[in-house]
Order: structure tokens, then C-alpha cells, then sequence
């Protein structure tokens, strides 16, 4: 005996064409997915790349008419002119300075705000190569130029003379990171001793800040290195008696590897030349 249909009962739901089907399908996923996210992986977020060019910001600029290099250079350029970068270097404020992590990266500066003693039309690149230490005892205005929270160069007079006129001391600038031009390939500074390495990298061109290093002898893989200060990077590995190659990536994230840089007889002491970024 057939049973009684009943008359409260829903009429049959006509089945849904199959691209809604999908379509509805993956929106009770993505409504579950919070309730059920244990087996749910989000993309890892990287950070964005420092541009060659960015956009104009204010600083202020002194100049120093010493000629004699550091005793002991913040980003380890002893004697910058040596390394190729001349007198175009400047002496960075800690918020600029970023702990020695811009070492070898680039500015351009130009004189602003004071048509008396700005050259107009003018500006200068340099060379991020050592650090201006602050000085709390002095006001922002009496020395303590490079005090925390202030941007300021100190730059050599020579090159402060092609912007501003070198009686006006501390002077109002503008300044934007740009892209390094270098003659020649970047150089690897080797020292250390025993299974100690060390490697002072310098004229680096593109970004010009090196953010990570690897070496590799003829009998290792890549062996990553880490920042001792400003470029100077170190190691605890016995690479004597091999041809090393090294794998430099600098803060736009572009890598760069040189092969069999140093010869097999290389000796702690010696610079060798890579290649170059464009």
C-alpha cells in the first residue's frame, strides 16, 4: 500500500545548473574555512623592496673639512677614497643610518629654503659610508646635530661647496635614495685567520646596501655569512687552499653571483674584483 503523500511536505527543489552548483560550493567553503582554518595556510607576507628612486624628503647637511679616514669606520670603509668611492661620501644620523644596514647605498642631496646661500640648481650623490654619533649634551642647534630623530648628512667640504656656499654650516636640504653607479666590479676585501673569514664588500653598484652574503669554497656548498657591522661580514669556516665564489643580494632584492672570485692561493689580506650590478 503506497503511503499518503503529504500535503505539508515542500515540493522538490529542481537541481541547480552545474556552474552554480560550483559557484555555491565555493562559497560555503570560503564561509567554513574560518571555522575550520587549523588545516588553513595564509601566504607569508614579504617586504617590499627598496625602490632605486624615492621621493624628495627634508634633512639638514654640515660639512667637516677632515681629510684623515676614521679610526674605526662604522660600515668598516677604512679609507673610503681607496674603495672607490672619493670624497663623495657622507656620515649618516642613526635615523638614517639604519644600524649599518644602508652602508653603500646612495643619496642625492640639493640645498633648499635659502635662496642666500643654496647654489641653485644643483645637487650631489653620495655614498652612505660611516655614522654620525649623536650628541646629547649639545641642543639640535648648538652640535648635537645628529641627535636621535633628526636626518642629517655630514659630508666632506668639497662636496657641500657644490650645493651651498660652505660659510652656511647647517644647512636645510632635501635628500632621495638613487640609484649607485660604480667604476669596476664589486670588491671582497678578504681577512680573518685560521677558520675565521671576514669580508669587507664595497663598490657596489644598483641599490649599493648589501642585505645578505654567501661564500662557497671548491669543496662547499653556499654557506650563508653574517653581518659582523655596517658590510663587514663574517664566518666560522676553513676555506683555505679553495677558489671561493661569492652570492651578494642587496636591498631591492636582486642577487648577484661571482664565481671563483678569489684564486685557490688567495691569503687573508687581499681584495679580489666580481662582477657588477647594472
Amino acid at each position: 500500500m503506497k503511503p499518503k503523500p503529504n500535503p505539508h511536505a515542500l515540493s522538490p527543489t529542481p537541481p541547480l545548473p552545474p556552474r552554480a552548483a560550483t559557484t555555491l560550493s565555493l562559497l560555503l567553503l570560503l564561509l567554513l574555512l574560518p571555522l575550520t582554518g587549523a588545516h588553513y595556510h595564509y601566504p607569508t607576507t614579504r617586504s617590499t623592496p627598496t625602490p632605486f628612486l624615492t621621493d624628495w624628503a627634508p634633512a639638514r647637511a654640515t660639512y667637516t673639512a677632515s681629510t684623515t679616514p676614521a679610526l674605526y669606520p662604522a660600515c668598516g670603509y677604512s679609507d673610503p677614497s681607496a674603495l672607490g668611492y672619493g670624497l663623495a661620501t657622507a656620515s649618516l644620523s642613526p635615523s638614517l643610518f639604519s644600524r649599518g644596514s644602508v652602508c653603500g647605498a646612495c643619496f642625492e642631496l640639493r640645498c633648499v629654503d635659502d635662496l642666500r646661500n643654496c647654489i641653485p640648481g644643483t645637487s650631489v650623490i653620495v655614498t652612505a659610508t660611516d655614522f654620525c654619533a649623536p650628541n646629547y649634551g649639545l641642543g639640535d642647534d648648538e652640535g648635537g646635530f645628529c641627535n636621535s630623530g633628526n636626518k642629517h648628512f655630514v659630508v666632506p667640504i668639497e662636496v657641500f661647496d657644490k650645493i651651498a656656499i660652505w660659510k652656511a654650516g647647517n644647512m636645510a636640504v632635501q635628500y632621495r635614495r638613487i640609484k649607485c653607479r660604480r667604476a669596476g666590479g664589486i670588491r671582497f676585501g678578504i681577512d680573518g685567520s685560521g677558520a675565521f673569514i671576514s669580508v669587507l664588500i664595497s663598490n657596489v653598484a644598483g641599490a649599493g646596501d648589501v642585505t645578505a652574503l654567501k661564500i662557497k669554497g671548491s669543496q662547499t656548498g653556499w654557506l650563508p655569512m653574517g653581518r659582523n657591522w655596517g658590510q663587514n661580514w663574517i664566518l666560522n669556516a676553513d676555506l683555505k687552499n679553495q677558489p671561493l665564489s661569492f652570492e651578494v643580494t642587496t636591498s631591492d632584492g636582486v642577487t648577484l653571483t661571482s664565481y671563483n672570485v678569489a684564486t685557490r692561493n688567495w691569503n687573508f689580506g687581499q681584495t679580489f674584483e666580481g662582477k657588477q650590478f647594472d
